[in-house]
């Protein structure tokens, strides 16, 4: 052993009487060789004459006494001095009362066991993960997997079906009243998720699946955001919820075929719709248009036919003013008129009243039709010579 006597010839233990006095300066006692322990009343004189020596005037007066106690009091006060960083703040109790809270900077409260200061995180952001979990992955360093946690994700939706819900709480501490998040609730970041997940559940409680899946998801972010921080508020937790993000929101494992069918022919459904009023919004423009068009020409026939009917009439009003005045000579007229019109078209055969026979005449029309190409506009005079023929 170390502390053994080289010296010595029979070998005896390392505490030899006159030899080695031992650990403590003095060697075992009695014939068994035992060690004994060590003298307490020793130890105390020692640590009184050192204390003498450090102590002004070497010894324990009154003054003595009283610096002691000063040096004591002057370094237990200095414990209460204190720094709350930026980010930071500062929050002081006195006998376990809420007192003061501090911002960033050097601060002083009454130093431990009367106060204490609890210093808390006020700009740092938090989240939760409600519906699943990330873990490293021990295979690959450096990465992460995730695995469901089904308990948290499977919800009922309002049509008594189940959705699988993954989202996100971002949060953090109130800085406005910090004393809140630090009294009034005991494990905050639990409350947080407890209520997070019980206001999820109560949104998608009040949903259809289908527009939970499709046009409704952005609404119940703000709306779980809202509802969440309202809780929170009732409870006094000094939380600000800052962001709810639904990370995934998918049917279960086991239909999730089924609700994709399902979706794809409501897309279909919709394209359709589409499509269909695309080709409304074209055919009615155009069916209205035919319809205002047809309606227009119609009012413009009732007015020529109105207008001509009413041309008609003042004509025959006027002819009747003249055939009450002279008979004999309307009369006439009317029929040389009638027969004009008549016979303009068609070929004449010209016949004596004297009874001599046909009377030949030179087809002058004809001839000029053939000679020149132009077209036949001495026509209305024959019947006037006719007529006038037919007079004789």
């Amino acid at each position: 052993m170390p502390w053994s006597n080289q010296s010595g010839g029979g070998g005896g233990g390392p505490w030899k009487p006159g030899n080695n006095p031992g650990p403590w300066g003095q060697g075992p006692s009695g014939s068994g060789g035992g060690q004994t322990p060590p003298d307490l009343e020793d130890l105390l004189r020692r640590g009184q004459d050192r204390l003498k020596q450090a102590l002004p005037g070497g010894g324990f007066g009154v003054g003595g006494i009283a610096a002691l106690a000063g040096l004591i009091a002057l370094g237990w006060v200095a414990t209460g001095v204190y720094t709350v960083q930026p980010n930071e703040a500062g929050i002081e109790t006195v006998f376990g009362k809420f007192t003061e809270r501090t911002n960033s900077g050097l601060n002083y409260n009454w130093p431990s066991p009367i106060g204490a200061v609890t210093k808390l995180r006020v700009t740092d952001r938090n989240s939760i993960d409600i519906g699943f979990i990330t873990r490293e992955d021990p295979r690959r360093p450096n990465n992460t997997t995730q695995v469901d946690v089904n308990e948290e994700s499977l919800m009922l939706t309002g049509d008594e079906n189940i959705a699988d819900v993954k989202f996100r709480v971002i949060w953090q501490i109130d800085p406005a009243r910090p004393e809140d998040y630090a009294f009034n609730v005991r494990a905050p970041r639990d409350t947080v998720k407890a209520v997070s997940e019980s206001v999820m559940r109560e949104i998608v409680g009040r949903t259809q699946i289908q527009r939970i899946l499709t046009a409704e998801r952005k609404l119940i972010e703000p709306a779980a955001q809202e509802l969440t921080q309202k809780v929170l508020n009732e409870y006094k937790a000094g939380v600000l919820i800052l962001q709810v993000q639904l990370l995934s929101v998918d049917p279960p494992e086991q239909v999730i075929s089924a609700f994709r069918d399902v979706t794809a022919a409501q897309q279909d459904m919709e394209r359709m719709r589409n499509e269909a009023e695309a080709y409304a919004n074209r055919v009615v423009p155009e069916a209205r248009g035919s319809a205002a068009r047809i309606l227009q020409e119609a009012e413009g026939y009732r007015e020529q036919t109105v207008a001509e009917a009413r041309g008609q009439a003042s004509r025959f009003d006027q002819v009747y003013e003249q055939y009450r005045n002279a008979p004999e000579v309307t009369r006439e007229r009317m029929y040389i008129e009638t027969m004009e019109r008549v016979l303009a078209g068609s070929n004449k055969v010209i016949v004596d009243q004297n009874g001599q026979g046909v009377v030949p005449y030179l087809p002058l029309e004809q001839l000029q039709g053939q000679s020149s190409g132009v077209q036949s506009r001495a026509a209305p005079t024959a019947p006037q010579q006719t007529s006038q023929g037919v007079r004789r």
